[in-house]
């Protein structure tokens, strides 16, 4: 049986040790802290766990929950991955990604909520639109939007991943309509559509007053200004590709679990701290399939983690079209008796966290670390007083 793996350091130690070189927090940043510190603490409250075999014992802590912690991911992207597996197509699945240039980025980062919300309905209503028309698919299709805001170097870098089914429903819901193989629309058509979409939304809520300008977006207040930013953005191309397609809908599965719940950065990334300095894996450009090392000042590690910190209630994981929650069931019975597709491609799993965890990892949770026999059993509650860590 495998052992738990835990890594030599952790995002909260580094809060834990430097977290008063951060100075004053806005709210949400200082919740994200508080519940990363706390996590899997005594603060948080939990219970004692018994051996049926030897009688060892051990506290077993409540976890925080907040999706911004590296520590409480896993569980939450499983149980959401397997309410998914139910709406799989047996067809072809391809991975479209939107980004936002990198002179839009200070104004996205100083209105996160509604900047976010303009780039899911651009991207989205993209995808329908040239999908609808005639010239390419002259269909309804489905997809499915994750937000990320960050990159390997956890700068801000927003952008959209996109898993959409090969095809559509025809608009008098009698046809499925297939798309070419390996082929779903035009790029170049996407990001034109795109490009337009985002600039004409950002403009709108520039008339309407529903973007800040504070520190460094002052200046952007002023109407030239705001309009030269418009202009110098309409001469860039936006960038919108598609990956290779997915081998089948076991393989969406394995991608959706590697990327809906994925933070900023996990602690399997971390290598370690060399004074005040954060050591950190990140992709190598040149070569992705490896790993090279970067190496940041803790402050201003801290700083980037934080600015993926995202507006309080804010939906992150969205769907669209067949997909969308209205009408999803409706249009994927019509999609399964058009196609003739009795069975699903593969039923929901209800299981508790420590089954889904073994069927995942081959990590039994439940067994006794002692005498690796036993099973550990909850006990009784622990009597924690909060904060008394």
């Amino acid at each position: 049986m495998k052992e738990f793996y835990k890594p030599k350091l952790e995002v909260a130690d580094i809060f834990r040790q430097f977290a008063h070189l951060l100075g004053p927090l806005p709210a949400p940043s200082r919740k994200v802290v508080r519940d990363i510190l706390n996590c899997r603490t005594s603060a948080l409250g939990g219970h004692i766990q018994k051996c049926d075999s030897c009688d060892f014992e051990k506290n077993s802590y409540n976890s925080c929950r907040n999706r911004h912690c590296p520590k409480c991911q896993f569980m939450a992207r499983s149980r959401w991955v397997e309410n998914r597996v139910e709406d799989l197509l047996p067809c072809q699945y391809f991975h479209v990604v939107f980004t936002l240039p990198s002179e839009l980025r200070p104004l996205v980062r100083g209105n996160k909520r509604h900047s976010y919300d303009i780039l899911f309905k651009a991207a989205s209503q993209t995808l329908k639109e040239v999908a609808l028309n005639p010239k390419h698919l002259g269909a309804e299709i489905g997809c499915i939007g994750v937000l990320h805001t960050w990159g390997q170097n956890l700068m801000d870098h927003p952008h959209l991943h996109f898993i959409v089914p090969g095809g559509g429903l025809s608009l008098d819901k009698s046809k499925w309509l297939t798309c070419k193989r390996d082929y779903l629309l035009p790029i170049r058509v996407l990001s034109k559509v795109f490009r337009g979409k985002i600039l004409s939304s950002f403009e709108q809520a520039f008339h309407k007053g529903k973007l800040g300008f504070y520190g460094e977006l002052e200046d952007l207040a002023h109407p030239v200004n705001f309009n030269d930013l418009m202009i110098r953005c309409a001469s860039k191309e936006f960038v919108v590709y598609a990956k290779e397609p997915f081998a089948g809908p076991q393989q969406v599965i394995d991608y959706l679990g590697d990327y809906t719940h994925r933070i900023a950065i996990s602690n399997y990334r971390l290598v370690g701290l060399e004074g005040e300095n954060v050591v950190f894996k990140v992709r190598d450009k040149q070569n992705p399939a490896k790993k090279k090392l970067m190496r940041l000042h803790v402050r201003e590690f801290m700083r980037r983690f934080l600015l993926h910190v995202l507006p309080k209630g804010f939906v992150r994981i969205r769907h669209y079209g067949f997909l969308g929650s209205r009408s999803k069931n409706e249009k994927i019975s019509i999609i399964r008796l058009i196609q003739g597709v009795v069975e699903k491609v593969k039923a929901a799993v209800k299981e508790t966290w420590e089954q889904t965890l073994l069927r995942l990892t081959g990590l039994d949770a439940k067994l006794c670390p002692e005498c690796q026999k036993g099973t550990m059993l909850d006990y009784h509650p622990l009597k924690l007083l909060l904060n008394s860590s």
